[in-house]
Order: structure tokens, then C-alpha cells, then sequence
């Protein structure tokens, strides 16, 4: 089976100032590349803070990594896509670029596309971990769901919220509930990975 964005372009940078000058020649572009950067033990090793805050002062994203090799790794950076949320993580990356002066106009045109949206703000729920009214009816009728999701750590809490929120369909978002609760219930962190 092939790997997800297999065969698609790859660009190595050695510095931040040279994904910085790769962005600033490229952001205008619909389609992401790989980015090849450098692992701690290279003497050119570019931290993944400096590679987010550089995608972010650009209109751009990163997701997927996957190694290239004994020296290098890569990223899967491409433009924000229309409508994709952002992270309280990302908003405070955004202000300290524009506090510094390293945000530029397509990076702010992304984020106002965001406010226009909704999707700026569509997270702000979830970061701050709130329950919204269906999910807590459900937790009411399964004794002991919700005291065991008490306890779950935040980032579970926090993926599972997200989860929910990006649930397309009313029926989807059922289903998300359903196994929240029950994974909440067997005192079991729900979306996590399994192995069998």
C-alpha cells in the first residue's frame, strides 16, 4: 500500500532564514512539499517551534512527518486550507510573530479568512475543555462515565473535544458521543490507538 503524499516534491532547508526565504519566494502556491530539515545531530538541525512559527507567518501549515534518513527528517507543510481550525498553540505563536515583526500579509490574510469563517475561534470551547450540553446529557445517563473522563488527562480530554467539534454530520456527532461515553465508562481514553 502506498504511503500517504508519496512522491511528492521535497525541499531541504539548513536554516530558518532559509525556509523563510523559500516561503516568502512560494507561499503563493496551492500545493505543500515535503520539507527536508535536519535532526539534532546534524550541525544544521532547525527546531519544528522555528519551522510551525515560519509556516504560520506565511499562511501555511504543518502536518504529517516521516524520516528521510540517518541525518534528516521531513515535514508535509502547504497552505492553510479554508475552513481548518486553530490551536490556542497557534494563536500564541501568531502573537509573538507579530510582537517580533516576522508575521507577514499573507500570514494575516489567513488569519482573517479564519475570523471570517469562524474557524479562529472554533476551538476556543475545547481548549478550555467544556462540555458542551449533548455530550454532558449522555455522561448523565452512564453512571460513572463522567468521573472517569474527569480524570483523564487534558490532552485526551482535549483531542476527544476536537473530535467532537469536527463532526460533520449530526448522526457523526452522535456516534462521537456514543463512544466517548462508553470509552469514558470502561474507564478507557476514547480515539486513543489500540494495539490488538
Amino acid at each position: 500500500m502506498a504511503r500517504p503524499l508519496q512522491d511528492k516534491e521535497e525541499v531541504e532547508v539548513l536554516s530558518r532564514a532559509d525556509l523563510r526565504s523559500w516561503l516568502e519566494n512560494n507561499h503563493t502556491r496551492t500545493n505543500g512539499i515535503w520539507l527536508v530539515h535536519h535532526k539534532k545531530l546534524s550541525g544544521h538541525y532547525l527546531p519544528m517551534g522555528d519551522i510551525v512559527a515560519e509556516c504560520l507567518a506565511f499562511g501555511w501549515v504543518d502536518s504529517l512527518s516521516r524520516g528521510k534518513d540517518d541525518l534528516r527528517t521531513m515535514h508535509w507543510i502547504a497552505p492553510r486550507k479554508h475552513g481548518s481550525n486553530w490551536s490556542a498553540v497557534n494563536k500564541r505563536i501568531v502573537a509573538d510573530l507579530e510582537a517580533t515583526n516576522l508575521m507577514t500579509e499573507a500570514g494575516r490574510n489567513a488569519i482573517n479568512a479564519a475570523k471570517a469563517d469562524g474557524s479562529w475561534s472554533r476551538l476556543d470551547s475545547v481548549e478550555r475543555l467544556e462540555i458542551p450540553d449533548d455530550l454532558a446529557n449522555a455522561f448523565e445517563k452512564q453512571p460513572g462515565s463522567l468521573s472517569n473522563w474527569d480524570a483523564f488527562p487534558r490532552s485526551v480530554k482535549r483531542g476527544a473535544l476536537e473530535i467532537l467539534i469536527n463532526a460533520k454530520q449530526p448522526s457523526t456527532r452522535v456516534r462521537k458521543i456514543e463512544e466517548i461515553v462508553s470509552c469514558s465508562a470502561r474507564n478507557e481514553r476514547p480515539f486513543q490507538w489500540r494495539s490488538e
